[in-house]
């Protein structure tokens, strides 16, 4: 079999099997361009099952490209809360209201003005060009990339620039002409239900007959990729403040800029930053945070006591891994003005913060936060 009967064999065979067995996702009950838009930047990086609610409140909240424009960030991020990543919500607001300035809130059909908006990537302008306008773009992902690598037997790098730029243009050449929306969600569709990761379905693969990866006894060793670094670990004490009256407990509010960006959080210091060693005894850490913690607030009059250690947390961005010691604090009085950045927040008020994954889990711990209340 040469190479274009294979590919021929590939995309009808494919797209019969996908329109048989595609799943009923939410977004593809919609041809809105911003819906599928919406759908493909929630989905990156992060598992369907988790993104469908996410996906519904969402388009609910902000059904327009104007609606998610005029939004308040602090709004669109508590509705992101839970799905981390949190650049891709402002990328995606910020790309919103260039919709909305330039296009009239009308998503660009054109690739080029799409490329062009705040986070979209070669992937997003692919994926949204193909499935929402249908036209023959590639949007290659990690799904696609193993399935090509398997079938075609492609032993290159996947994690290599030159590799992803061979998967486009074979991509390309495999979408048959006017099926570009069905066929890029079926290849998609086939890497996350049967060609897995790990112990891939080949017995119910609809072009196993023909795979040269399984032909030659090497589809679990496909795709090749070289490993990313491990995240770095970092400690950090995290200090947990609740009012006298028990009813409210101290946030603060993240710089503007870089990770996690302008979200809430229990307020923490790096034990290398203060100069401070991981090895230290849980009294020196809880003395140590309260002095760090009257440093923050000196502005404030307050006085500072430790009350305590209240456990451990760990949470794994894509570069760093939090090693979180968390610390109960007294503050007294605790009705003085607080600095810029600080606020006493009570349970209903949490509701109106947007607050990183690893300190809902916390604050939901102490009952600060609800199941209701803590997204998905």
């Amino acid at each position: 079999m040469d190479n274009q009967e294979a590919k021929q064999y590939f995309s009808i065979e494919l797209l019969e099997w996908y329109r048989k067995q595609k799943r009923d996702l939410p977004w593809r009950r919609s041809r809105d361009p911003y819906h599928i838009w919406v759908s493909e930047v929630m989905l990156q990086q992060t598992r369907v099952e988790t993104v469908k609610p996410y996906f519904e409140r969402f388009v609910t909240l902000f059904p327009t490209v104007e609606a998610l424009a005029e939004a308040p960030e602090d709004v669109v991020l508590k509705a992101w809360e839970g799905l981390g990543y949190y650049s891709r919500a402002r990328n995606l607001q910020a790309a919103a209201r260039e919709v909305a300035e330039k296009y009239g809130g009308k998503v660009p059909d054109s690739k080029e003005q799409f490329s062009s908006l705040k986070g979209v990537g070669p992937y997003t302008a692919g994926a949204v060009m193909s499935i929402a306008f249908n036209q023959r773009e590639p949007a290659v992902d990690g799904n696609v990339m193993r399935v090509l690598s398997r079938y075609f037997c492609i032993e290159e790098d996947v994690a290599k620039g030159g590799t992803r730029a061979l998967m486009e243009r074979l991509q390309y050449e495999l979408i048959p002409d006017g099926e570009a929306s069905d066929f890029n969600q079926a290849i998609m569709e086939l890497g996350a239900l049967v060609c897995t990761p790990k112990s891939p379905h080949c017995l119910v693969c609809p072009v196993m007959a023909k795979c040269a990866g399984r032909l030659e006894g090497k589809e679990e060793a496909l795709p090749i990729k070289t490993k990313a670094k491990p995240p770095r670990p970092e400690y950090r004490a995290c200090a947990l403040v609740v009012s006298g009256d028990g009813r409210r407990v101290l946030l603060r509010r993240r710089p503007a800029q870089g990770l996690l960006a302008g979200m809430w959080e229990l307020p923490h210091v790096e034990f290398a930053a203060a100069g401070w060693s991981p090895a230290m005894p849980d009294a020196a850490v809880g003395d140590a945070l309260a002095g760090w913690l009257a440093g923050e607030l000196s502005g404030s009059r307050v006085a500072v006591a430790p009350a305590g250690p209240a456990g451990e947390a760990e949470h794994t961005f894509s570069h760093i891994h939090w090693n979180l010691r968390l610390h109960r604090l007294a503050i007294a009085p605790d009705d003085a003005a607080l600095p810029d950045g600080y606020r006493w927040v009570d349970r209903d008020g949490m509701a109106l913060h947007p607050l990183p994954n690893v300190f809902v889990r916390l604050l939901r711990a102490e009952g600060f936060i609800d199941d209701a209340r803590a997204g998905a």
